[in-house]
């Protein structure tokens, strides 16, 4: 009776392991991008790089889903139209730094749940110290869908050149509202825009009256550059920019931010 027992066990593990080889594989494979996404490194390596979602020092105050790298990558068309960008902005002493570029759905997602979870405000001191966490999504400051996920939009400043080393954020440190003057702000080589990134804040609409003498020109020398080559702004946030025509504008992709989501590995 042993013998046949074995041969029984042994044909029905072989059969469940059968069973369960494709949704292994299937698991472990990411989605990756489409030829005509690069990593703006390999498009232009002058432009500075401190891409936030892959540290503790954003809105939510943790690294964000799907951020496996701090790599900016986009669009090939948007991210040629940025060095040309570039190349007019260098001339005149400054450097592009971009804060985020393609942005993951499940990192969109991972904003969601972070707003609808009101009893976690641990970085509202910096991120959003004048709005009321239950109207993030009213007010438009999270939605379910971004158009970094199509791949041609990114945020980004300006850096007077020489650029100034900047300190990394400690988690946990005390923490000052992104509507202060820049003197008193989380430290930031870049020039002054009257807010800092990702604020919360109608003081950050790019043509807030309130926001005058150099800080506006600031936001207007990247607008008007940024333009001039294709981007388009939202009016809501100065740093917020979309390269037109976007080769992909109803297509939200979820492959990782990482070099082996690239086709090409640029």
């Amino acid at each position: 009776m042993r013998r046949p027992l074995r041969a029984t066990l042994t044909a029905l593990a072989a059969l469940l392991a059968t069973a369960l080889a494709p949704t292994t594989a299937t698991a472990g494979t990411e989605p990756k991008a489409p030829a005509d996404f690069v990593a703006l490194r390999a498009v232009d390596p002058t432009i500075r790089q401190e891409m936030r979602y892959t540290t503790a020092h954003n809105f939510v105050g943790e690294r964000i889903d799907g951020y496996r790298e701090p790599l900016c990558i986009l669009t090939r068309p948007a991210a040629q139209a940025l060095h040309r960008a570039q190349a007019r902005l260098l001339r005149k002493g400054y450097t592009l730094k971009v804060y985020d570029c393609y942005r993951p759905q499940r990192a969109v997602d991972h904003f969601v749940r972070w707003a609808e979870d009101l009893d976690d405000q641990a970085m509202k001191a910096e991120f959003y110290p004048q709005v009321d966490k239950t109207r993030l999504f009213t007010d438009g400051y999270i939605a379910e869908k971004s158009g970094h996920s199509r791949g041609s939009t990114l945020d980004l400043t300006l850096v007077r050149l020489p650029a100034l080393p900047t300190r990394p954020y400690v988690p946990g440190e005390p923490l000052v509202s992104c509507r202060a003057p820049q003197r008193d702000r989380f430290p930031d080589n870049s020039v002054d825009m009257g807010t800092g990134f990702d604020c919360f804040d109608t003081l950050s609409h790019t043509l807030d009256p309130r926001v005058r003498g150099a800080q506006r020109a600031n936001r207007l020398l990247l607008k008007s550059t940024l333009e001039d080559l294709g981007f388009v702004n939202l009016a809501e946030e100065w740093w917020h920019y979309t390269f037109k025509p976007e080769p992909y504008p109803d297509t939200y992709f979820d492959f990782p931010v990482a070099t082996a989501s690239l086709t090409r590995g640029d």
